[in-house]
């Protein structure tokens, strides 16, 4: 071909003159001016050993394979390789366009893109004469090049080897290098523009100037040899070079002249610099020289004639680069915000200048292929026919033709296998056309005997079958096998795009769709359903043998639905075999596929490959066929039902790795093809094809010629000079697709969130469930560019979702979901904005072509929803990125077509938009959006116009994501990201508790993705502890939830968030205290700020005394966890001694900051307990914390916390004493001896006490050995028991006995007894003469505590020798009777009150040791004349003694029961367990127990404080000892449960827990009498006589009702009803004497119980319902007769002739109206007596609170306002079902409205309107009104409440009641005889009730109930059930 441009248009040839630019010096000749002639240069190629050699086997030199190369010109059009040489001429600095062509060039120069030839060495020239032409000259060929070939020369380097002439064996002999490889450095464009290169003229000859960049090669090798002969070279870049070179690539510096000096020159890092020739010349051997080069130095430097030394020779120099001058003009002021970078696309050559049949070019390489296809094509078919016509005639078939039934010929597998390829080929390489239309015909009938022959097999799976049937099926299978190859090989040349008619014959069609047709039914879907049933077992075992065949025979099915698939996208077909196509894939894709794999014949995996078959044919039929796209849509939609559920459902892989449903995949497929224009030629070979307009061009044919004949612009430059008829043209096209695609998109939407706001996440229908599928499945595929109607489905459903949450009609319900569904959307929007963020900042910045930065700074504008829009739609901007992106894996994935579709209209769009948006006229932006605006509708109109006319920098996945996330943040949806988060901010602040808990999980779903919104004053932190102290206990557990992830995600909100959480701490509900312990563990062992941890550690110690025992359980094993089992490790270092020591520290100040030191005790014991699994590390934890302890006692009072004072450390080491005496050892007691010396002063009590209590604890177990330590204890402590205090008195004389009992020595104790004893008898004998004083009182106070401490501690009855010296007279035989005898007396009346406390005091303490004085008669009758007395102050003296004995009792026989396990004393503990109950006291403790049991009840019940809590203690320790009858404490305890104490209920409900779980039987008879007392106790102690509490609202009897979950369902439902009928009453006997009558104060305490308790089963929710119906239409029938007769005067006669009158009905306010007669007009003339009055009133109150109570039952849990609704279709498994609440209807109506029943007897006219609202309850049954015409026509269209055609999901029906007292609203009727089965009811139509406003009519539909208003009435709220 010839070419029309010079031969100088790329540089002269080798060795031609060439001019000098103009002013410089012409260039000198060089040493060689021509190349080798092909006889020269044979010697040293390969060919010389080819003989003789022809010249022709030597291809033409070419570019590419095959083909001749096209001049190089031609790569760049000659008009632009002009305008590039002179923009390189004139311009200082190069453009960007100039950056870009430099960089296309250079990457068809890359190394794998060109071949590489190795030539022999050449012949040897005369150095001296090289030396003498070239030494001093530049490179000719460098200085002859155009201005742009120049840049290029510059800016690239070549790689190149070759062999060394002088010595091509020697080196490598020696193990050296005998090539050169040179390192090239990276390519590096600059990020500033580069100076334009220009050789300068010298004065001398000189190199020219090269940049930094520049390649050391020249293309001239001899040159290159000679330089770089037998040298090496070593680059040695540092970090600081690379980043110069990087920074300052495209400047240029002078080249140095050819300067030997005495040093080796060192090579810039950037490029290597040529080897000056001389010096090559000078080198005295081939040793190896790493030479480098300094930095090129701005003056250009001599040559030294003188050689290099040998020893410079062989050193490697790297000098260090020195600081250049900073010059200005090489650097460019950059933009703040860059424009669109203008070097990535490249127009391509004009479409006319293609072959319009030869899509790929005149290519002769494509031609050649093609003309081979078509050739190879045409060959086989030739010896196809040949072979057939053979085997017809042989009658015999043979490897290409087989014979089949009636002499018919057909294909082997083989050739049918080999046809198709060579068919599929030939199309591919667009050469099909050509093939003869008679060959393939005769094709298509050789195929149709096959496919005829299997229509007579009987192919469907039976399940019948048995083994025989399906072997028999089996080998019918090879049969099938040739059918559906034949069936393959006829589609496939169908779908080669010929336009003959004959190659689509009906009938060959059909015979292929009822081929898929009958695979699908009989073979696909029986085998897919098939699973291993007792029917059906035969059958699955006999297929399953047969796997491999049936995978096979899957496999073919799917290959041909996929060509039908194709068939339809190419050829018109008919209805018939669109729709039987549709309704196929319809019924493979919603298949149900087997649970597991075993249970399944075929792999899900394998059908999964036929499922997206089947779904791509479902997207062709709906992009060819738009009339037929809502069918497709509505069959897919109602579908769904059959969808699975869980990890099965997604199945569809995407190409990032994650996974979706396939139907969401599908969704989204068939929402982009709507925005995608349907194809016009699709009837091309059919009828179009037929017709001669030739619309049935190729895609780029003449349909788009055709169709721009339409359209004013025609270019680009005509839309941007016309830019407003440029965007006009595109604006309807773009603008009516995304409408299409949006109003598809908004019906799925629609359809999917009305069907889930009818179901529940636990309901029959998944549709629920199925949407959290779709959101989940649209967020993940957000960002993904394959699917971009992810975005437009995920906005839709958000503009729903804020539509319900700000409807105020919207249920609660809807509120829920739409906040659940904009939590996981605004999950996802943040990640994206994360992922957008992370991406841009790890954007290289050295990105050579702009792209990088571009979209870096795009996106930082873009997250702050500052970028400018024209950014956002540039033509090398995201959505360019996106789409080159897709279409280069277009061909590897043709799903893509829809996603580019839908990207090019929304593009499209977008622009249309961004143009109408300017106001002001920008002549520049306006152009390039007419441009913009040209192109798209170009692409819009035909896919390929892009990929054909531009073409574009290769995008890697990464920015093609990038880019694609840029322009979401831009969309609708991610801009409504702020308003998503207020939405669910001020949810949190929502009226109803499931709001808040639902919208602080769906912020916890945001702050996942972007903690962000954390930081500084965030008004979220603040929202969210508001929401931790919140009234709902849901509320309040998920607050806590997410301040563990606020704190995980910010640590530094740790110490703000902390406090709350040890706040609840002491929450009411179990889970939420659960719950916080764990977050507080996690703090703990996070933070070390001792503060902190004490405050968590001191609430954990409190919840260990929890009433829940998982609560109790949890806080041990939390203490243990963070103050134990960090120090089990034995490790001894100085680190760990420190840890400890601060410990320690930590643990005083615990204990001094809280009252937990009974708790750690208890805490210590339990870890410490030999059935602990850590006991033996915890014990040694423990001593290594008193060891450690033991070292601060000494420690004074400081300020420092972590140097606490020995009082505090004391106070630490007596708890680990009462917990354990064995860690302490004999020298830290002695260490202890000092502190005791002062215990007679009152220095410090609490260390004196504390060192007492641990020789208490400690002393025991030394041995006597320590006798002198003893002795002197006992010498400190003896002397103080006159001085000291009550309590320390105890321990004292505990340690006093202690001592006494291991030195076995007590006399020096007798005697101070005996000298208390006499001085207490000397004061008897005082006060009987005279009252004693207070002195003398005194005196008895500490003589008889002396005397009480010691009998409670000192057995000495050793010494009754001695006490009867002193008491001559006394004849006992103990010593503690002596005792009680000697102080009882001053317990007697007479004495003064402080003498008596302090006789009881000392008489109980010697009676707890010595249990058998309470017995006495002296004892018992002064206890029983105090409990007379009734005097709270010596009743606690008893108590408390009582307490002490029982409890002592208690420990004894848990002990006694616990010993045989431990010490094996069997034989003695068996001589105990004679004695009733184990020990010898119990006796004492039953009589006694008897004798005081209705005092002790007494005080329980009379008060709420501390007294009644000792009481409750005592009563508490009888229960559990058994000492009384189960129902003597049954109903004290139930009682007590209901107090507001939380010590005294607490203590209440375990003992009741208790007894009835171990005597349910009994217990239960007493609930009744209990509930009774219950009531009195909260009236008359309590001073509250309601039966619930409200904040929420908590009936008083909850624990009891806590308590009957342990028995069956059976028996709570006969105590409920049992419960129901304690309401009941004969209204003759009602007592009215007080203002409120008794009665009906208890029976609102048992209804609002009845109302708040929450209800096991549904079995029991219908009975109480059920009882309280019964009870209104019974009772109620002779109250409503005894008002109508006595109050209205109702005679039965005045209504027995109308009976089928209505009667007439009160509206809201209206109060004037009554049935059937009018009363009196005025009050005055009720002739009523106001006591019968007042009794009628009382029962109508009852009754009318009754029915509330089950009107509010029953639409709390949906159970429906009418009775006859739900009697009977409740089956038996429903009734063990757990009852579900209707969300939103809360307690606070029903708490209002008793209260205002309750006001009914303040005056005669309120009575009146109670009597009058009770008689038209039970005479009007509003829930059978006849609505009037037009309510009912408005009842039709009910639902669509909430503005957007949704219900709020609330399954709710029939009237909203109202109350009574509101002036006569309107009352439900209940017949007098209950039931339905009663007399017809007489029914009031609407036209009775008064006008009220009509917006909506009050019945309503099932989905609106919860959001219409109720008009006239100031509103329907979330609980309005009135």
């Amino acid at each position: 071909m010839a070419d029309s441009r010079p031969d100088f248009y790329n540089g002269p040839p080798h060795g031609t003159p060439i001019p000098a630019p103009q002013g410089a010096e012409p260039p000198p000749a060089m040493g060689f001016t021509r190349p080798f002639t092909l006889y020269e240069a044979l010697p040293y190629t390969p060919f010389s050993a080819i003989a003789p050699f022809d010249s022709g086997i030597l291809p033409s030199p070419s570019i590419g394979s095959a083909s001749p190369a096209p001049p190089v010109t031609d790569l760049v059009p000659g008009h632009d390789f002009a305008s590039l040489n002179q923009e390189a001429l004139t311009q200082n600095l190069p453009s960007r366009r100039l950056q870009q062509a430099v960089s296309q060039v250079q990457h068809l120069l890359e190394r794998g893109s060109i071949p590489e030839f190795k030539f022999k060495t050449g012949p040897k020239g005369s150095p001296g004469a090289l030396s003498s032409s070239t030494a001093t000259r530049p490179s000719l060929l460098a200085t002859s090049l155009a201005p742009f070939s120049k840049m290029v020369h510059d800016q690239t380097a070549i790689p190149f080897r070759y062999p060394t002439p002088d010595t091509p064996t020697s080196l490598a002999a020696h193990g050296q290098a005998n090539t050169l490889s040179t390192p090239v450095p990276a390519k590096q464009s600059p990020l500033v523009a580069q100076k334009s290169v220009q050789p300068k003229q010298p004065k001398q000859p000189k190199q020219p100037k090269q940049p930094k960049k520049q390649s050391p090669i020249t293309p001239i090798n001899r040159q290159a040899h000679t330089q770089n002969k037998a040298r090496f070279e070593i680059v040695l870049p540092t970090k600081s070079q690379l980043e110069a070179a990087a920074a300052a690539a495209a400047l240029s510096n002078p080249a140095p002249s050819a300067n030997i000096t005495g040093t080796p020159t060192a090579v810039a890092p950037a490029a290597i610099a040529p080897y000056p020739q001389q010096q090559a010349q000078h080198l005295a051997s081939p040793s190896p020289v790493n030479d480098t080069r300094g930095p090129v130095s701005e003056e250009p430097k001599k040559i030294s004639p003188q050689a290099p030394s040998a020893s410079q020779k062989a050193a490697i120099a790297i000098e260090l680069t020195s600081a250049t001058k900073f010059n200005k003009d090489e650097y460019l002021i950059v933009p703040d915000e860059p424009d669109e970078p203008t070097n990535l696309p490249l127009k391509k050559r004009k479409r006319e200048e293609l072959d319009a049949d030869d899509l790929y070019g005149d290519s002769l390489d494509m031609r050649q292929r093609a003309d081979a296809a078509l050739h190879e094509l045409r060959l086989f078919l030739h010896n196809v026919f040949q072979a057939e016509d053979h085997a017809l005639a042989q009658r015999y078939g043979n490897e290409m033709v087989m014979i089949i039934a009636d002499n018919e010929a057909t294909l082997t597998t083989a050739a049918q296998f080999k046809v198709q390829t060579l068919i599929a080929k030939a199309i591919s390489l667009n050469c099909y056309k050509r093939t003869p239309l008679d060959l393939l015909l005769r094709l298509l009938r050789l195929s149709e005997g096959a496919m005829r022959q299997v229509e007579s097999l009987e192919i469907k799976v039976d399940e019948s079958w048995g083994a025989a049937e399906v072997e028999q099926w089996f080998q019918q299978l090879p049969m099938l096998d040739t059918a559906m190859r034949a069936a393959r090989t006829s589609l496939r040349m169908m779908c080669g795009d010929r336009e003959d008619k004959q190659l689509y014959p009906e009938d060959m069609i059909e015979r292929c769709l009822n081929l898929c047709k009958r695979l699908i039914d009989g073979i696909v879907i029986p085998i897919v359903e098939l699973r291993s049933t007792q029917s059906t077992t035969e059958l699955f075992k006999a297929i399953s043998s047969g796997k491999k065949k049936i995978v096979a025979l899957f496999t073919d099915c799917q290959k041909l639905f996929s060509l039908m698939s194709t068939l339809i996208s190419k050829v018109d077909t008919s209805d018939t075999v669109t729709n039987t196509l549709e309704f196929a894939a319809s019924r493979l894709i919603f298949m149900e596929t087997a649970h597991a794999e075993k249970d399944s014949v075929i792999d899900t995996q394998k059908f999964d490959g036929l499922r997206l078959v089947a779904m791509d044919m479902l997207s062709q039929i709906f992009l060819l066929n738009p009339s037929q796209r809502q069918g497709i849509f509505d069959e897919i939609l109602t579908s769904l039902e059959k969808l699975p559920l869980g990890r099965r459902a997604r199945t569809f892989k995407l190409v990032d790795g994650n996974s979706i449903q396939p139907v969401s995949a599908l969704i989204m497929r068939l929402v982009q093809t709507s925005a995608g224009k349907v194809d016009e030629r699709k009837g091309k070979n059919r009828g179009g094809m037929l017709t001669e307009d030739g619309d049935g061009e190729e895609v780029n044919g003449d349909r788009q010629h055709t169709a721009q004949e339409s359209f004013t612009i025609q270019d680009e430059d005509h839309g941007a000079v016309q830019h407003s008829t440029a965007i006009q043209e595109l604006d309807p096209i773009a603008t009516s697709l995304m409408d299409t695609a949006k109003a598809n998109a908004s019906y799925v939407i629609k359809f999917i969130v009305n069907r889930a706001l009818k179901s529940s996440k636990s309901g029959d229908t998944p549709y629920r469930n199925l949407l959290d599928l779709f959101v989940e499945d649209f967020t993940t595929c957000l960002d993904n560019p394959d699917w971009p109607a992810a975005e437009l489905l995920l906005r839709l459903l958000m503009v729903m979702m804020v539509n319900l949450v700000e409807n105020d009609k919207s249920g609660v319900p809807a509120k829920n979901m739409a906040l659940e569904l904009l939590g996981i959307m605004g999950a996802a929007i943040s990640k994206l904005r994360g992922h957008v963020r992370k991406a841009a900042s790890a954007l290289d910045a050295r990105d050579s072509d702009g792209l990088g930065m571009f979209l870096s700074d795009l996106a930082a504008s873009a997250l702050e929803l500052k970028s400018r829009p024209e950014h956002m739609v540039a033509w090398t901007g995201p959505y360019r990125a996106a789409l080159e992106y897709l279409e280069s894996r277009f061909s590897e994935d043709p799903h893509l077509a829809s996603a580019i579709s839908f990207i090019v209209s929304d593009w499209g769009n977008k622009i249309c938009t961004c143009y109408d948006s300017f106001e002001d006229d920008f002549r520049e932006r306006d152009q390039e959006l007419g441009r913009l605006a040209y192109r798209l509708r170009e692409m819009i109109q035909d896919r390929r116009w892009l990929s054909t006319t531009y073409s574009f920098k290769s995008v890697s996945p990464s920015q093609a994501k990038l880019s694609y996330s840029i322009a979401l943040l831009r969309s609708q949806l991610c801009e409504a990201f702020s308003g998503i988060l207020n939405i669910l901010l001020n949810s949190m602040a929502s009226d109803q508790p499931t709001v808040r808990s639902k919208s602080l999980k769906s912020i916890n779903q945001v702050l996942e993705t972007d903690p962000s919104i954390l930081d500084g004053d965030s008004v979220v932190v603040h929202l969210i502890l508001r929401c931790s102290n919140d009234s709902s206990t849901q509320v309040r557990d998920s607050a806590l939830g997410l301040i563990g992830k606020c704190i995980g995600m910010r640590p530094a909100l740790e110490e703000k968030m902390t406090e709350t959480v040890i706040d609840r701490f002491a929450d009411a509900g179990p889970g939420v205290r659960k719950r916080a312990m764990k977050l507080a563990k996690d703090i703990y062992l996070r933070n070390k700020n001792r503060a902190l941890r004490s405050a968590i550690a001191s609430g954990l110690l409190h919840r260990v005394q929890d009433p829940e025992e998982s609560v109790r359980d949890l806080a041990r094993q939390v203490i243990e966890e963070i103050w134990f089992n960090p120090f089990h490790s034995s490790e001894n270092s100085t680190a760990s001694q420190i840890s400890l020591a601060e410990h320690v520290s930590l643990m005083v100040q615990t204990v001094k900051r809280g009252n937990v030191a009974s708790v750690l005790d208890k805490v210590l014991q339990t870890l410490l307990a030999p059935e602990s699994k850590s006991a033996q590390g915890s014990m040694d934890v423990c001593t290594k914390l008193v060891g450690s302890m033991f070292d601060l006692v000494d420690n004074v009072d400081s300020g420092d916390p972590s140097a606490p004072s020995g009082r505090d450390v004391l106070q630490v080491l007596m708890i680990f004493a009462k917990a354990e005496a064995n860690l302490f050892t004999f020298e830290q007691l002695r260490l202890l001896k000092p502190h005791i010396t002062s215990i007679s002063s009152s220095e410090d009590l609490a260390v004196s006490r504390a060192v007492v209590v641990i020789y208490r604890r400690v002393l025991p177990q030394l041995s006597s050995a320590h006798a002198q330590f003893l002795a002197d204890v006992r010498k400190e402590l003896l002397p103080a028991v006159s001085k000291i205090t009550r309590a320390l008195l105890d321990d004292v004389t505990a340690c006093l006995w202690i001592i006494s009992t291991l030195l076995e020595t007590s006399e020096h104790l007798a005697r101070l007894v005996l000298s208390s004893l006499s001085a207490i008898q000397k004061l008897r004998i005082m006060s009987q003469r005279d009252p004693l004083d207070p002195l003398k009182i005194r005196q008895f106070d500490r003589y008889s505590l002396i005397v009480g401490m010691a009998g409670k501690h000192c057995n000495l009855d050793s010494h009754l020798e001695l006490f009867k010296k002193g008491f001559p007279k006394w004849n006992g035989d103990a010593a503690s009777k002596l005792m009680v005898d000697v102080v009882v007396p001053f317990a007697a009346p007479a004495q003064p009150l402080d003498v008596r406390k302090a006789a009881l005091d000392s008489v109980g303490l010697v009676c707890q040791a010595s249990p058998r004085n309470y017995v006495s008669a002296n004892v018992y009758t002064t206890f029983q004349q105090v409990f007379d007395e009734q005097v709270p102050v010596l009743e606690s003296m008893v108590l408390r003694s009582l307490k002490e004995f029982l409890f002592a009792e208690e420990k004894r026989s848990e002990q006694a029961s616990e010993a045989p396990a431990i010490n094996g004393a069997k034989s003695e503990k068996k001589r105990e367990l004679t004695v009733i109950g184990g020990t010898s006291y119990d006796d004492v403790a039953s009589a006694t127990t008897h004798r005081f049991l209705r005092e002790i009840t007494r005080i329980a019940t009379s008060t709420q404080d501390d007294h009644a809590f000792l009481a409750v203690e005592v009563l508490a320790s009888i229960n559990r000892q058994g000492l009384v009858h189960p129902k003597e404490t049954g109903v004290t305890f139930i009682t007590l449960e209901t107090s507001s104490n939380s010590r005294i209920s607490e203590l209440a409900f375990l003992e009741h827990k208790a007894l009835h779980g171990k005597h349910e039987t009994v217990v239960e008879r007493e609930y009744v009498k209990a509930i009774q007392s219950a009531f009195a106790y909260q009236r008359d102690i309590v001073k509250d006589a309601r039966g619930a509490t409200a904040n929420p609202f908590t009936p008083k009897l909850h624990l009891l009702m806590e308590v009957l979950k342990i028995s069956k369902s059976k028996n709570r439902q006969k105590f409920l009803e049992k419960f129901c009928t304690q309401v009941d009453f004969d209204i003759s006997k009602l007592d009215i004497s007080e203002e409120l009558p008794p009665h009906v104060q208890y029976s609102r305490f048992i209804l609002e119980n009845l109302a708040y308790i929450e209800y096991v089963t549904v079995g029991e929710l219908h009975c109480i319902v059920s009882a309280i119906e019964k009870l209104v239409t019974t009772t109620g029938a002779t109250v409503a007769q005894a008002i109508e007769s006595e109050v209205f005067q109702v005679r039965m006669d005045a209504i027995e002739p109308t009976p089928s009158q209505p009667a007439p009905t009160e509206n809201a306010g209206e109060a004037t109206q009554h049935q059937p007669v009018d009363p009196p007009p005025t009050q005055p003339e009720i002739s009523i007596d106001l006591p019968r009055l007042r009794q009628l009133t009382s029962g109508s109150m009852i009754l009318l609170a009754l029915w509330e109570v089950r009107t509010y039952l029953r639409r709390l849990y949906s159970m429906g306002t009418n009775r006859r609704e739900s009697k009977g279709k409740l089956q038996s498994k429903d009734l063990s079902k757990t009852p579900i609440k209707v969300q939103g209807i809360t307690g606070d109506k029903l708490w209002e409205e008793l209260a205002t029943i309750m006001t009914s007897l303040a005056d005669r006219g309120r009575m009146t309107a109670a009597c009058k609202a009770f008689v038209e309850l039970m005479n009007v049954d509003k829930e059978f009104l006849v609505p009037a015409e037009e309510d009912e026509e408005l009842d039709m269209d009910g639902g669509d409440e909430d503005g957007l055609g949704l219900g709020s999901g609330v399954d709710d029906d029939g009237e909203m009641d109202q109350p009574p007292s509101g002036g006569g609203r309107g009352r439900k009727r209940k017949a007098a005889q209950g039931g339905g089965a009663g007399p017809k009811k007489k029914r009031a139509r609407s036209s009775s009730q008064q006008p009220r406003k009509r917006g909506r009519p009050r019945k309503l539909s099932a989905e609106a109930q919860q959001q219409a208003p109720l008009d006239g009435e100031g509103g329907f709220d979330e609980g309005g059930w009135f």
